[in-house]
């Protein structure tokens, strides 16, 4: 094994996202529409000379013992039951920690097909076992296979995806308002709800038929939205803010707490995030 790998980590947004009561296994089931946009974490994997090793670096950020990347490589050795290469990662992390955009998920996706790249060869089987120990998002973003972009159905805890041809054609305007909103937490406060929605996002069959009609005429709507813009008046205010920029549709991402607008020319895009960006700090276009 020789050389490094570059690889960039796209963050995803939920177009709709229907969160199904708790299962049997503790999970609770969805239904969404996953898309990812042009906002990446870049990840440098170097070899090292010692096997079995996973050195994580990142100067944007303190990266703890346990982290996505770590817990990949983990996951990885125990289910192919071998030595792994040793490897180094230079994190640079863009995406929002903790907000709704699942970087953590992508980066560990990333470290899986740096390890493919060094030569570690792994069945879909075995990615998909690696992914269920990591997190429920590793799945779609193994679906993309190294691809920048693409969109999927994604439905049961989130190890059900079914890509489908992404629309190319529009474009997002990001605000992260710097909650930092836990899963556990989100996941929590919505089955305490009373006012939680019960219906959701259309039927699973019909969520790629709104995906393919006009921006403004998309149904899509976040379960966590109502109990996460209750909890946090910066996100309320962000989509407000992002509202009144002209987007065609806009909500916030999973669990929280990032809010995007959804725009069909990179003109309005732009326009939306130069105002944006006069009173949030975390605005991607």
């Amino acid at each position: 094994m020789s050389g490094e790998i570059f690889i960039q980590a796209p963050a995803k947004i939920n177009l709709g996202l229907r969160v199904l009561p708790k299962r049997d296994d503790g999970f609770h089931g969805i239904e969404s529409v996953f898309a990812s946009v042009g906002l990446f974490d870049d990840l440098i994997v170097r070899p090292l000379a010692e096997k079995n090793v996973c050195k994580v670096f990142c100067d944007q950020a303190e990266v703890p013992p346990k982290n996505t990347v770590n817990s990949a490589y983990q996951a990885a050795k125990s289910v192919l039951e071998e030595d792994l290469p040793g490897v180094s990662v230079q994190l640079k992390k863009r995406i929002p920690l903790g907000g709704g955009l699942g970087g953590g998920s992508s980066d560990a996706a990333a470290l899986l097909f740096a390890l493919r790249k060094f030569g570690v060869a792994f069945s879909k089987e075995a990615a998909f076992k690696i992914a269920a120990l990591v997190g429920s998002d590793v799945f779609f973003f193994l679906s993309l296979d190294g691809k920048p972009s693409g969109a999927a159905i994604v439905w049961g805890r989130g190890e059900l995806v079914k890509p489908i041809s992404p629309r190319n054609e529009l474009h997002f305007v990001l605000v992260f308002p710097g909650v930092h909103s836990s899963t556990a937490e989100a996941y929590s406060a919505l089955d305490e709800s009373s006012d939680r929605p019960r219906n959701g996002c259309l039927p699973l069959d019909k969520l790629e038929n709104v995906y393919r009609s006009p921006v403004k005429d998309w149904t899509f709507s976040n379960d966590f939205t109502p109990v996460i813009s209750a909890k946090y008046s910066k996100v309320r205010q962000a989509l407000r803010d992002v509202k009144s920029c002209g987007a065609l549709f806009s909500d916030m991402s999973g669990s929280g707490s990032t809010v995007f607008g959804v725009f069909d020319s990179f003109n309005a895009a732009e326009n939306a995030y130069l105002l944006l960006s006069n009173n949030w700090n975390a605005t991607f276009l």
